[in-house]
């Protein structure tokens, strides 16, 4: 604004400046709030693992039907990808919200909340936007050959460390937390002091743990801490079949179809009658335990078509009767007992009397 000054008869032009509002009482801004912000590392690592696929798939359909290879479109596609990626991950939530409110139809398909799910698609729409003309008018998205090239374009990546797994993780961690709507894969808690959010990160459920078996390199979220323990192939565990040795879980199965002592095996006789079976370190206590119903089935296969039952009988119990039943209960198949059996019968022929049914030992 401008006024007259004649003042000495002069006149000059001043200016005044328009008074400022009163600002009133001094308002603090509020303080900052410290964010956890933890994911949960398994969710993390599976939106990891899917962002070669998706960056090999955009390449493939980029380049089909070209003098040139995905590998010429892999380094400006990665960063724009992650860019699309990021853009509409902070906008799903707002977009999810306003389908939901638009769907009239009770039956319409529900909107699946696992993340992983949800970057999949994201990463299918970047692909589609990257198809070149051959690739949309042809039949190339659904055939075997765009998928073998898929993988090979994704194996050829990971052979050359072009996206580490650390770094993918890290773009993972920010795409997550923005379309986890339901904070059910990471943590939402907010302080307002530091030392708050220090206290609650040790406690935190999605704070990351290392596994404690030896030779284990996995980590995972404190929340699925007895999931990894019941599942981890390094963990030591006592056998299942009771044996007095502890081995890694992995090994488990081959130990106990294997080597394990308490493994269960059918008696050596089964063949030729003996059903019984039993852990193989006892195997020879079944033997002397059973060494009559053993006996009985090889007299009878070796005097099958010469005596009956009952003669077959009387010779079982003879042979049991004999100085050499400790030799025939030390008999531990078949082949070993019937040698065992036609060697004390040869002794007893010498004293065979009338029809050959009583035997005496020499």
């Amino acid at each position: 604004m401008f006024i007259s000054d004649t003042t000495n008869g002069q006149k000059s032009e001043t200016t005044m400046d328009l008074p400022l509002p009163d600002p009133g009482p001094d308002k603090e801004a509020p303080p900052p709030l410290f964010c956890c912000n933890q994911c949960d590392k398994e969710t993390v690592h599976k939106i990891a693992q899917l962002l070669n696929p998706g960056l090999a798939a955009a390449c493939v359909d980029n380049t089909t039907g070209l003098f040139r290879g995905p590998a010429s479109v892999a380094v400006p596609f990665r960063p724009e990808m992650v860019d699309y990626l990021t853009q509409r991950s902070e906008t799903y939530v707002a977009e999810t919200m306003a389908q939901r409110d638009e769907a009239a139809d009770p039956a319409a398909e529900e909107i699946s909340d696992d993340p992983a799910d949800i970057v999949s698609d994201l990463m299918e729409d970047f692909a589609s936007s990257k198809r070149n003309f051959f690739s949309r008018v042809s039949g190339w998205i659904l055939s075997d050959n765009r998928e073998d090239k898929v993988d090979d374009f994704v194996l050829e990546m990971e052979r050359n460390a072009f996206w580490p797994i650390d770094r993918r993780e890290a773009v993972a961690e920010t795409l997550l937390r923005n379309v986890d709507f339901k904070n059910a894969f990471h943590c939402p808690m907010k302080f307002e002091a530091e030392g708050q959010l220090a206290a609650h990160r040790d406690e935190c459920g999605f704070r990351i743990m290392e596994c404690c078996n030896e030779r284990c390199r996995t980590k995972f979220s404190a929340a699925h801490a007895a999931k990894h323990d019941e599942e981890c192939p390094f963990k030591i565990l006592p056998c299942e079949q009771r044996c007095e040795k502890s081995l890694m879980r992995r090994e488990m199965d081959r130990h106990c179809v294997t080597v394990c002592p308490m493994k269960l095996m059918n008696c050596p006789f089964y063949q030729i009658g003996c059903q019984s079976a039993f852990p193989q370190c006892t195997l020879k206590d079944h033997c002397a335990d059973f060494l009559n119903a053993h006996l009985s089935c090889v007299v009878q296969v070796i005097h099958r078509q010469e005596f009956s039952d009952e003669e077959i009988d009387q010779r079982v119990l003879l042979l049991q009767q004999s100085e050499c039943r400790s030799q025939l209960s030390e008999a531990l198949d078949v082949r070993s007992l019937t040698i065992a059996v036609r060697d004390q019968e040869a002794k007893m022929r010498k004293s065979d009397r009338g029809l050959g049914t009583v035997y005496e030992v020499d």
